[in-house]
């Protein structure tokens, strides 16, 4: 059990630097500059969260930021306008946790 625990960490640790090495490459070579990307990064640090348990919640809640941000940065989204599509969503999936 403890082997398959470290062989996730480093598959964890893997993707992030990978994902590391292919955003900087980006920024050298593309205008995709790493201050539009980072946020990739933190959707492969959730991805990897939770391909070590899919149960945990700060994995999900580090990809659904990541996937946030990525949206705000890339597509030039603004915060307020997905806040008001997805908050009526959260809340009654966040109240129904509770209980």
């Amino acid at each position: 059990m403890e082997e398959q625990k470290k062989r996730k960490n480093v598959l964890t640790g893997g993707l992030i630097l990978i994902t590391l090495g292919v955003l900087i490459f980006l920024h050298q070579v593309t205008s995709f500059g790493f201050e539009k990307s980072w946020p990739i990064l933190l959707i492969v640090i959730a991805a990897g969260t939770l391909i070590q348990r899919v149960k945990d919640v700060g994995g999900w809640l580090i990809g659904a930021i990541g996937v946030l941000f990525f949206l705000v940065e890339t597509f030039d989204v603004h915060l307020h306008v997905i806040a008001v599509y997805l908050l009526p969503v959260l809340c009654p999936v966040l109240i129904c946790k509770g209980m």
